[in-house]
């Protein structure tokens, strides 16, 4: 019993102490549960709270949300001081929203403004689906002093603000977003770049005075200058508007705009009323397009080439990454203009002026050096000389095609249905020079290494015109250096007042006037109207006339050759040989090589004879020569013949080792005041009117060589033979002397002596003998 009290007295100790024990774990639960008592409010502070969220809504649509770890509200009014701030604007669409963030801000409850002093990050366009989200490619705009009104949506500040985006980053002074419209404002000094997805490309720099993003447009007004930078690319314009794809700029659209690329290799200016540009994903220029008033300027080593147009497409080559110019098309009022660049020591070559309504160029690989120019339409190309000399030309065309090499030396020009024009220059006191004028269906001009013109060709219906001179043929080809021009053609013509040419083949020499004519060459030139400048062998009014297989004319045509059968003529009058040459300075004639002769007698009897005879005329009267060469001399008036002559006229035939042939004196006109020169004029006979009589009728023939002369007449033959002869025509009298002259008379019989003389017109034989030798005669009986 005593063991069992003791143990129920251990219990209640136990129990005790377990209770106690208890009760002050509990109790000290519940201290440690129970809520701290609230801090002293601060001065000026209504109430405070550690959490604030503020909602605006637009009809049934939440437009806005505020949230902020700590609100504090300042006493006596409806401002609340915010920090950890987060607002969120949702767009209408309600898929996404524009998140601004700041560590501290003031809202006022009052007017709905939430301003912060500090800095302030604004994100646009955030996705509502977490899943979707990609805050990367997301516009974020950074500034302080920013103003966020409730009611409007707007975000303001008019401080330093920096943005970053998916390509790249940039900066303002002053930037105001409004929700409702996607607009973000950039106010001043404004700055953006634009960065390519590869690695090493070169970013594009935008700046303007203000910029306007329009977010749902995704579009880009800068305004009121702008300036573009990419590497050497610079574009300055007025307004300009920058077309995003997905964040990356494809299209800019520029006003009174002018840019430049001043590659260390290239150097490439354009400018224009109206400008728009597109760019490959990479920010490099892929077309350049220029409207009123368009510019481009290309500058090499050795040439400036300025176009002009109303409208100038430029297409680049972006294959390595860099924009260089490909093409470019001018479309309207347009011009090139392609200027030497004046060097030390060498001549400036031409300066070449092509118009056109529409000119496409192609560059050369890098975009440096044209390469070819093409008209596609109707166009002109002028040639103005830059060096005292040099003759203007001008080329109108249908088509034109211009082909360049190296430097932006131009190579040849192509063209079809030509004219062309070149003026010449007109010498200090003289009458102006009249312009060679030009016309073919198809033209090829080529340059020589420093951009002169070297050689010009054209075919299909040429033809030339120079004043009164005047050319046509299939093809013709001047060749500047020599002052060459060539006619081909199975007929090409060369004439003027004064004279023709035709043949397969004529080549002039413009600066000398020198030509010459190759092939079935046909020939004819009037008589020179200067007194004795004709030589009298072909002379009169009648045009003289020639075919050969060659023709040349120097000294300004006072030297003329025949060659290859050549045939002169002139009326009646004829001269042929193998060659025939003219000496109208020297009045000189010479043929030789199968030399034939034709001279026509004149009609004594013209004068004396009337209109009213009825008798028939007479019988033309030819003395015909034959001799290897002949050499005529006007001074004289002598056709000397040599290497074995033989001379035809009716009834006779001459043969000599050579033989001289005088011609008559030509009539002089009555002088003044006398007489003769009183007479009436005489009325033409029928058949011998101006140009049929002229003067040169044989007088006589002196031959010299193993001399035979043969008479025929009806009853009888005489034949005379000598070392020298004498012919008078107008005697009939025929004097043979020197070796041991003969006469053999077929009627009458031989007669020789020291010369015999005898007239065939009445029978009469004079005869002289040698000193104690008389002369001897065989005579015929009857």
């Amino acid at each position: 019993m005593r063991y069992t009290r003791w143990l129920l007295l251990i219990l209640i100790v136990v129990t005790v102490v377990t209770l106690g024990i208890v009760y002050r774990a509990q109790k000290a639960e519940q201290a440690r549960n129970e809520p701290k008592p609230p801090a002293a409010l601060s001065a000026n502070t209504t109430s405070q709270s550690s959490t604030w969220n503020y909602t605006q809504n637009d009809g049934n649509r939440i437009s806005a949300t505020i949230s902020a770890q700590n609100v504090r509200q300042v006493t006596g009014g409806t401002r609340f001081d915010l920090d950890g701030v987060e607002l969120h604007l949702y767009h209408k669409d309600g898929k996404a929203f524009d998140n601004v963030k700041t560590a501290k801000a003031q809202f006022d409850q009052a007017d709905g403004v939430l301003f912060s002093d500090g800095d302030v990050e604004i994100t646009l366009g955030v996705p509502d689906d977490p899943v979707q989200k990609q805050v990367g490619q997301l516009l974020v705009i950074r500034s302080s002093g920013v103003r966020y009104e409730s009611r409007t949506g707007k975000s303001i500040t008019d401080r330093p603000a920096s943005f970053t985006f998916a390509r790249g980053e940039g900066s303002s002074t002053g930037a105001e977003y409004d929700p409702t419209t996607h607009l973000l404002m950039m106010h001043k000094q404004v700055k953006l770049v634009w960065r390519g997805s590869k690695p090493g490309t070169k970013p594009m720099k935008v700046e303007a005075g203000e910029v306007t993003y329009n977010e749902l447009e995704q579009k880009v007004y800068l305004s009121p200058w702008s300036k573009l930078t990419r590497g050497t690319m610079t574009l300055e314009a007025g307004n300009a508007t920058v077309n995003l794809d997905d964040g990356v700029i494809r299209h800019v659209e520029a006003d009174h705009a002018k840019g430049n690329d001043l590659d260390p290799k290239r150097r490439l200016d354009y400018s224009a009323d109206s400008l728009h540009m597109e760019f490959d994903e990479d920010g490099v220029i892929k077309t350049i397009t220029g409207e009123n008033n368009a510019r481009l300027l290309s500058t090499s080593d050795t040439a400036l080439t300025t176009v002009t147009t109303n409208r100038v497409d430029m297409e680049f080559d972006t294959s390595k990454s860099e924009s260089t110019l490909q093409k470019a098309t001018a479309t309207g009022n347009s011009m090139l203009e392609s200027k030497p660049v004046p060097r030390p020591n060498t001549q400036m070559a031409e300066t070449k002026i092509l118009r056109s309504d529409v000119i496409a160029l192609s560059m050369r690989p890098g975009g440096q050096e044209l390469q070819e120019v093409v008209t596609n339409a109707p166009g002109s190309l002028e040639f103005v000389p830059n060096h005292a000399g040099d003759k203007h030309r001008t080329l109108n065309g249908e088509r034109l095609w211009i082909t360049y090499g190296p430097k932006n030396v131009i190579q040849q020009f192509r063209s079809v249905n030509v004219t062309t024009r070149t003026d010449n220059e007109t010498p200090k006191g003289k009458p102006p020079v009249p312009p060679a004028l030009t016309w073919s269906k198809d033209l090829l001009a080529k340059f020589d290494a420093k951009g002169t013109m070297d050689r010009l060709e054209q075919w299909g219906d040429f033809r030339y015109e120079e004043g009164d001179r005047k050319s046509v043929a299939s093809k013709a080809i001047l060749e500047y250096a020599n002052d060459l021009i060539t006619l081909e053609g199975p007929a090409a013509r060369v004439w003027d007042p004064t004279s023709s040419t035709t043949a397969e083949r004529i080549v002039m020499n413009e600066k000398t006037s020198e030509f010459e004519a190759a092939g079935n060459v046909s020939s004819t030139r009037l008589p020179d109207q200067k007194k004795g400048s004709d030589s009298g062998m072909l002379s009169g009014d009648e045009p003289i006339q020639a075919k050969a297989s060659k023709m040349t004319s120097s000294d300004n045509n006072t030297l003329i050759h025949y060659e290859g059968n050549a045939l002169l003529w002139q009326g009646a009058n004829r001269l042929q040989g193998d060659k025939i040459y003219i000496n109208r300075d020297e009045s000189k004639i010479e043929a030789h090589g199968h030399v034939v002769s034709q001279l026509l007698d004149k009609n004594d009897d013209s004068k004396e004879k009337t209109p009213a005879r009825k008798t028939p005329p007479k019988a033309a009267v030819f003395t015909i020569v034959k001799a290897p060469d002949m050499v005529y001399t006007d001074t004289d008036r002598i056709a000397h013949y040599t290497g074995g002559v033989v001379l035809t006229r009716p009834g006779m035939t001459v043969q000599a080792r050579e033989l001289r042939a005088y011609l008559k004196e030509a009539e002089k006109p009555a002088e003044k005041g006398t007489a003769a020169a009183k007479e009436p004029v005489k009325a033409p006979i029928p058949g011998k009117e101006k140009g049929t009589g002229n003067n040169t009728s044989l007088d006589k023939a002196l031959a010299d060589g193993g001399v035979v002369i043969v008479q025929k007449a009806a009853d009888r033959t005489r034949t005379g033979t000598a070392e020298h002869s004498e012919y008078y025509v107008a005697e009939s009298k025929v004097i043979l002397n020197q070796g041991k002259p003969k006469l053999v008379d077929s009627f009458k019989g031989t007669t020789e002596g020291r010369q015999l003389t005898y007239f065939s017109n009445n029978d009469r034989l004079l005869v002289d003998g040698e000193k104690d030798k008389p002369a001897e005669s065989n005579l015929r009986r009857k």
